[in-house]
């Protein structure tokens, strides 16, 4: 369907398409290949999907490759012996203050810097890193749960739980 020069023009497009995939590859294989044999990691589990559905962010989300990012991590975590902890994606880390441990109230994303109760004044991205990185050393030092959290949703740990199969038990045998 169509001219010589329509097919030509596809398959020039499709070219430059598998050219950025291609290095966008590349360049997540040599970062997760330095991380992974430099440092012991800990991420936050981020509901991908969901925040692709901000029509703001899509495209910025997508074209990061976060998804394919952790799983090279992981992959080459296991490939070296190496651990990755997932901090869950409901513990506050934006919200905590890194002072005092408080609690701050909803904090929209358009809020960048905050001051807690105590004082300390806050970069959102910087203070989370902070709650992570202890969050992540406490798991690493002396396993989950080392500090109680407040009501956290569904009752689960600092670290990513993985939900119960909930199926059909062993039928009985006749």
């Amino acid at each position: 369907m169509g001219s010589g020069n329509r097919a030509k023009a596809r398959v020039k497009v499709a070219r430059v398409q598998a050219r950025i995939a291609d290095r966008r590859t590349d360049f997540l294989h040599k970062v997760t290949t330095r991380l992974v044999r430099e440092n012991s990691l800990v991420i936050e589990d981020l509901a991908v999907s969901n925040m692709v559905g901000n029509h703001h962010l899509a495209r910025a989300i997508s074209d990061a490759g976060w998804r394919q990012f952790r799983r090279f991590l992981e992959h080459k975590a296991s490939w070296h012996g190496r651990d990755v902890i997932v901090i869950d994606r409901w513990f506050p880390s934006s919200k905590l203050c890194s002072a005092c441990g408080a609690l701050a109230a909803a904090m929209p994303l358009h809020v960048r810097a905050w001051i807690c109760g105590c004082g300390a004044a806050h970069d959102r991205d910087v203070n989370a890193a902070r709650k992570i990185l202890a969050a992540g050393l406490a798991v690493t030092v002396c396993g989950a749960g080392v500090r109680p959290q407040r009501n956290p949703p569904g009752g689960q740990s600092v670290t990513k739980q993985k939900t119960l199969r909930r199926g059909r038990r062993n039928p009985p045998r006749s």
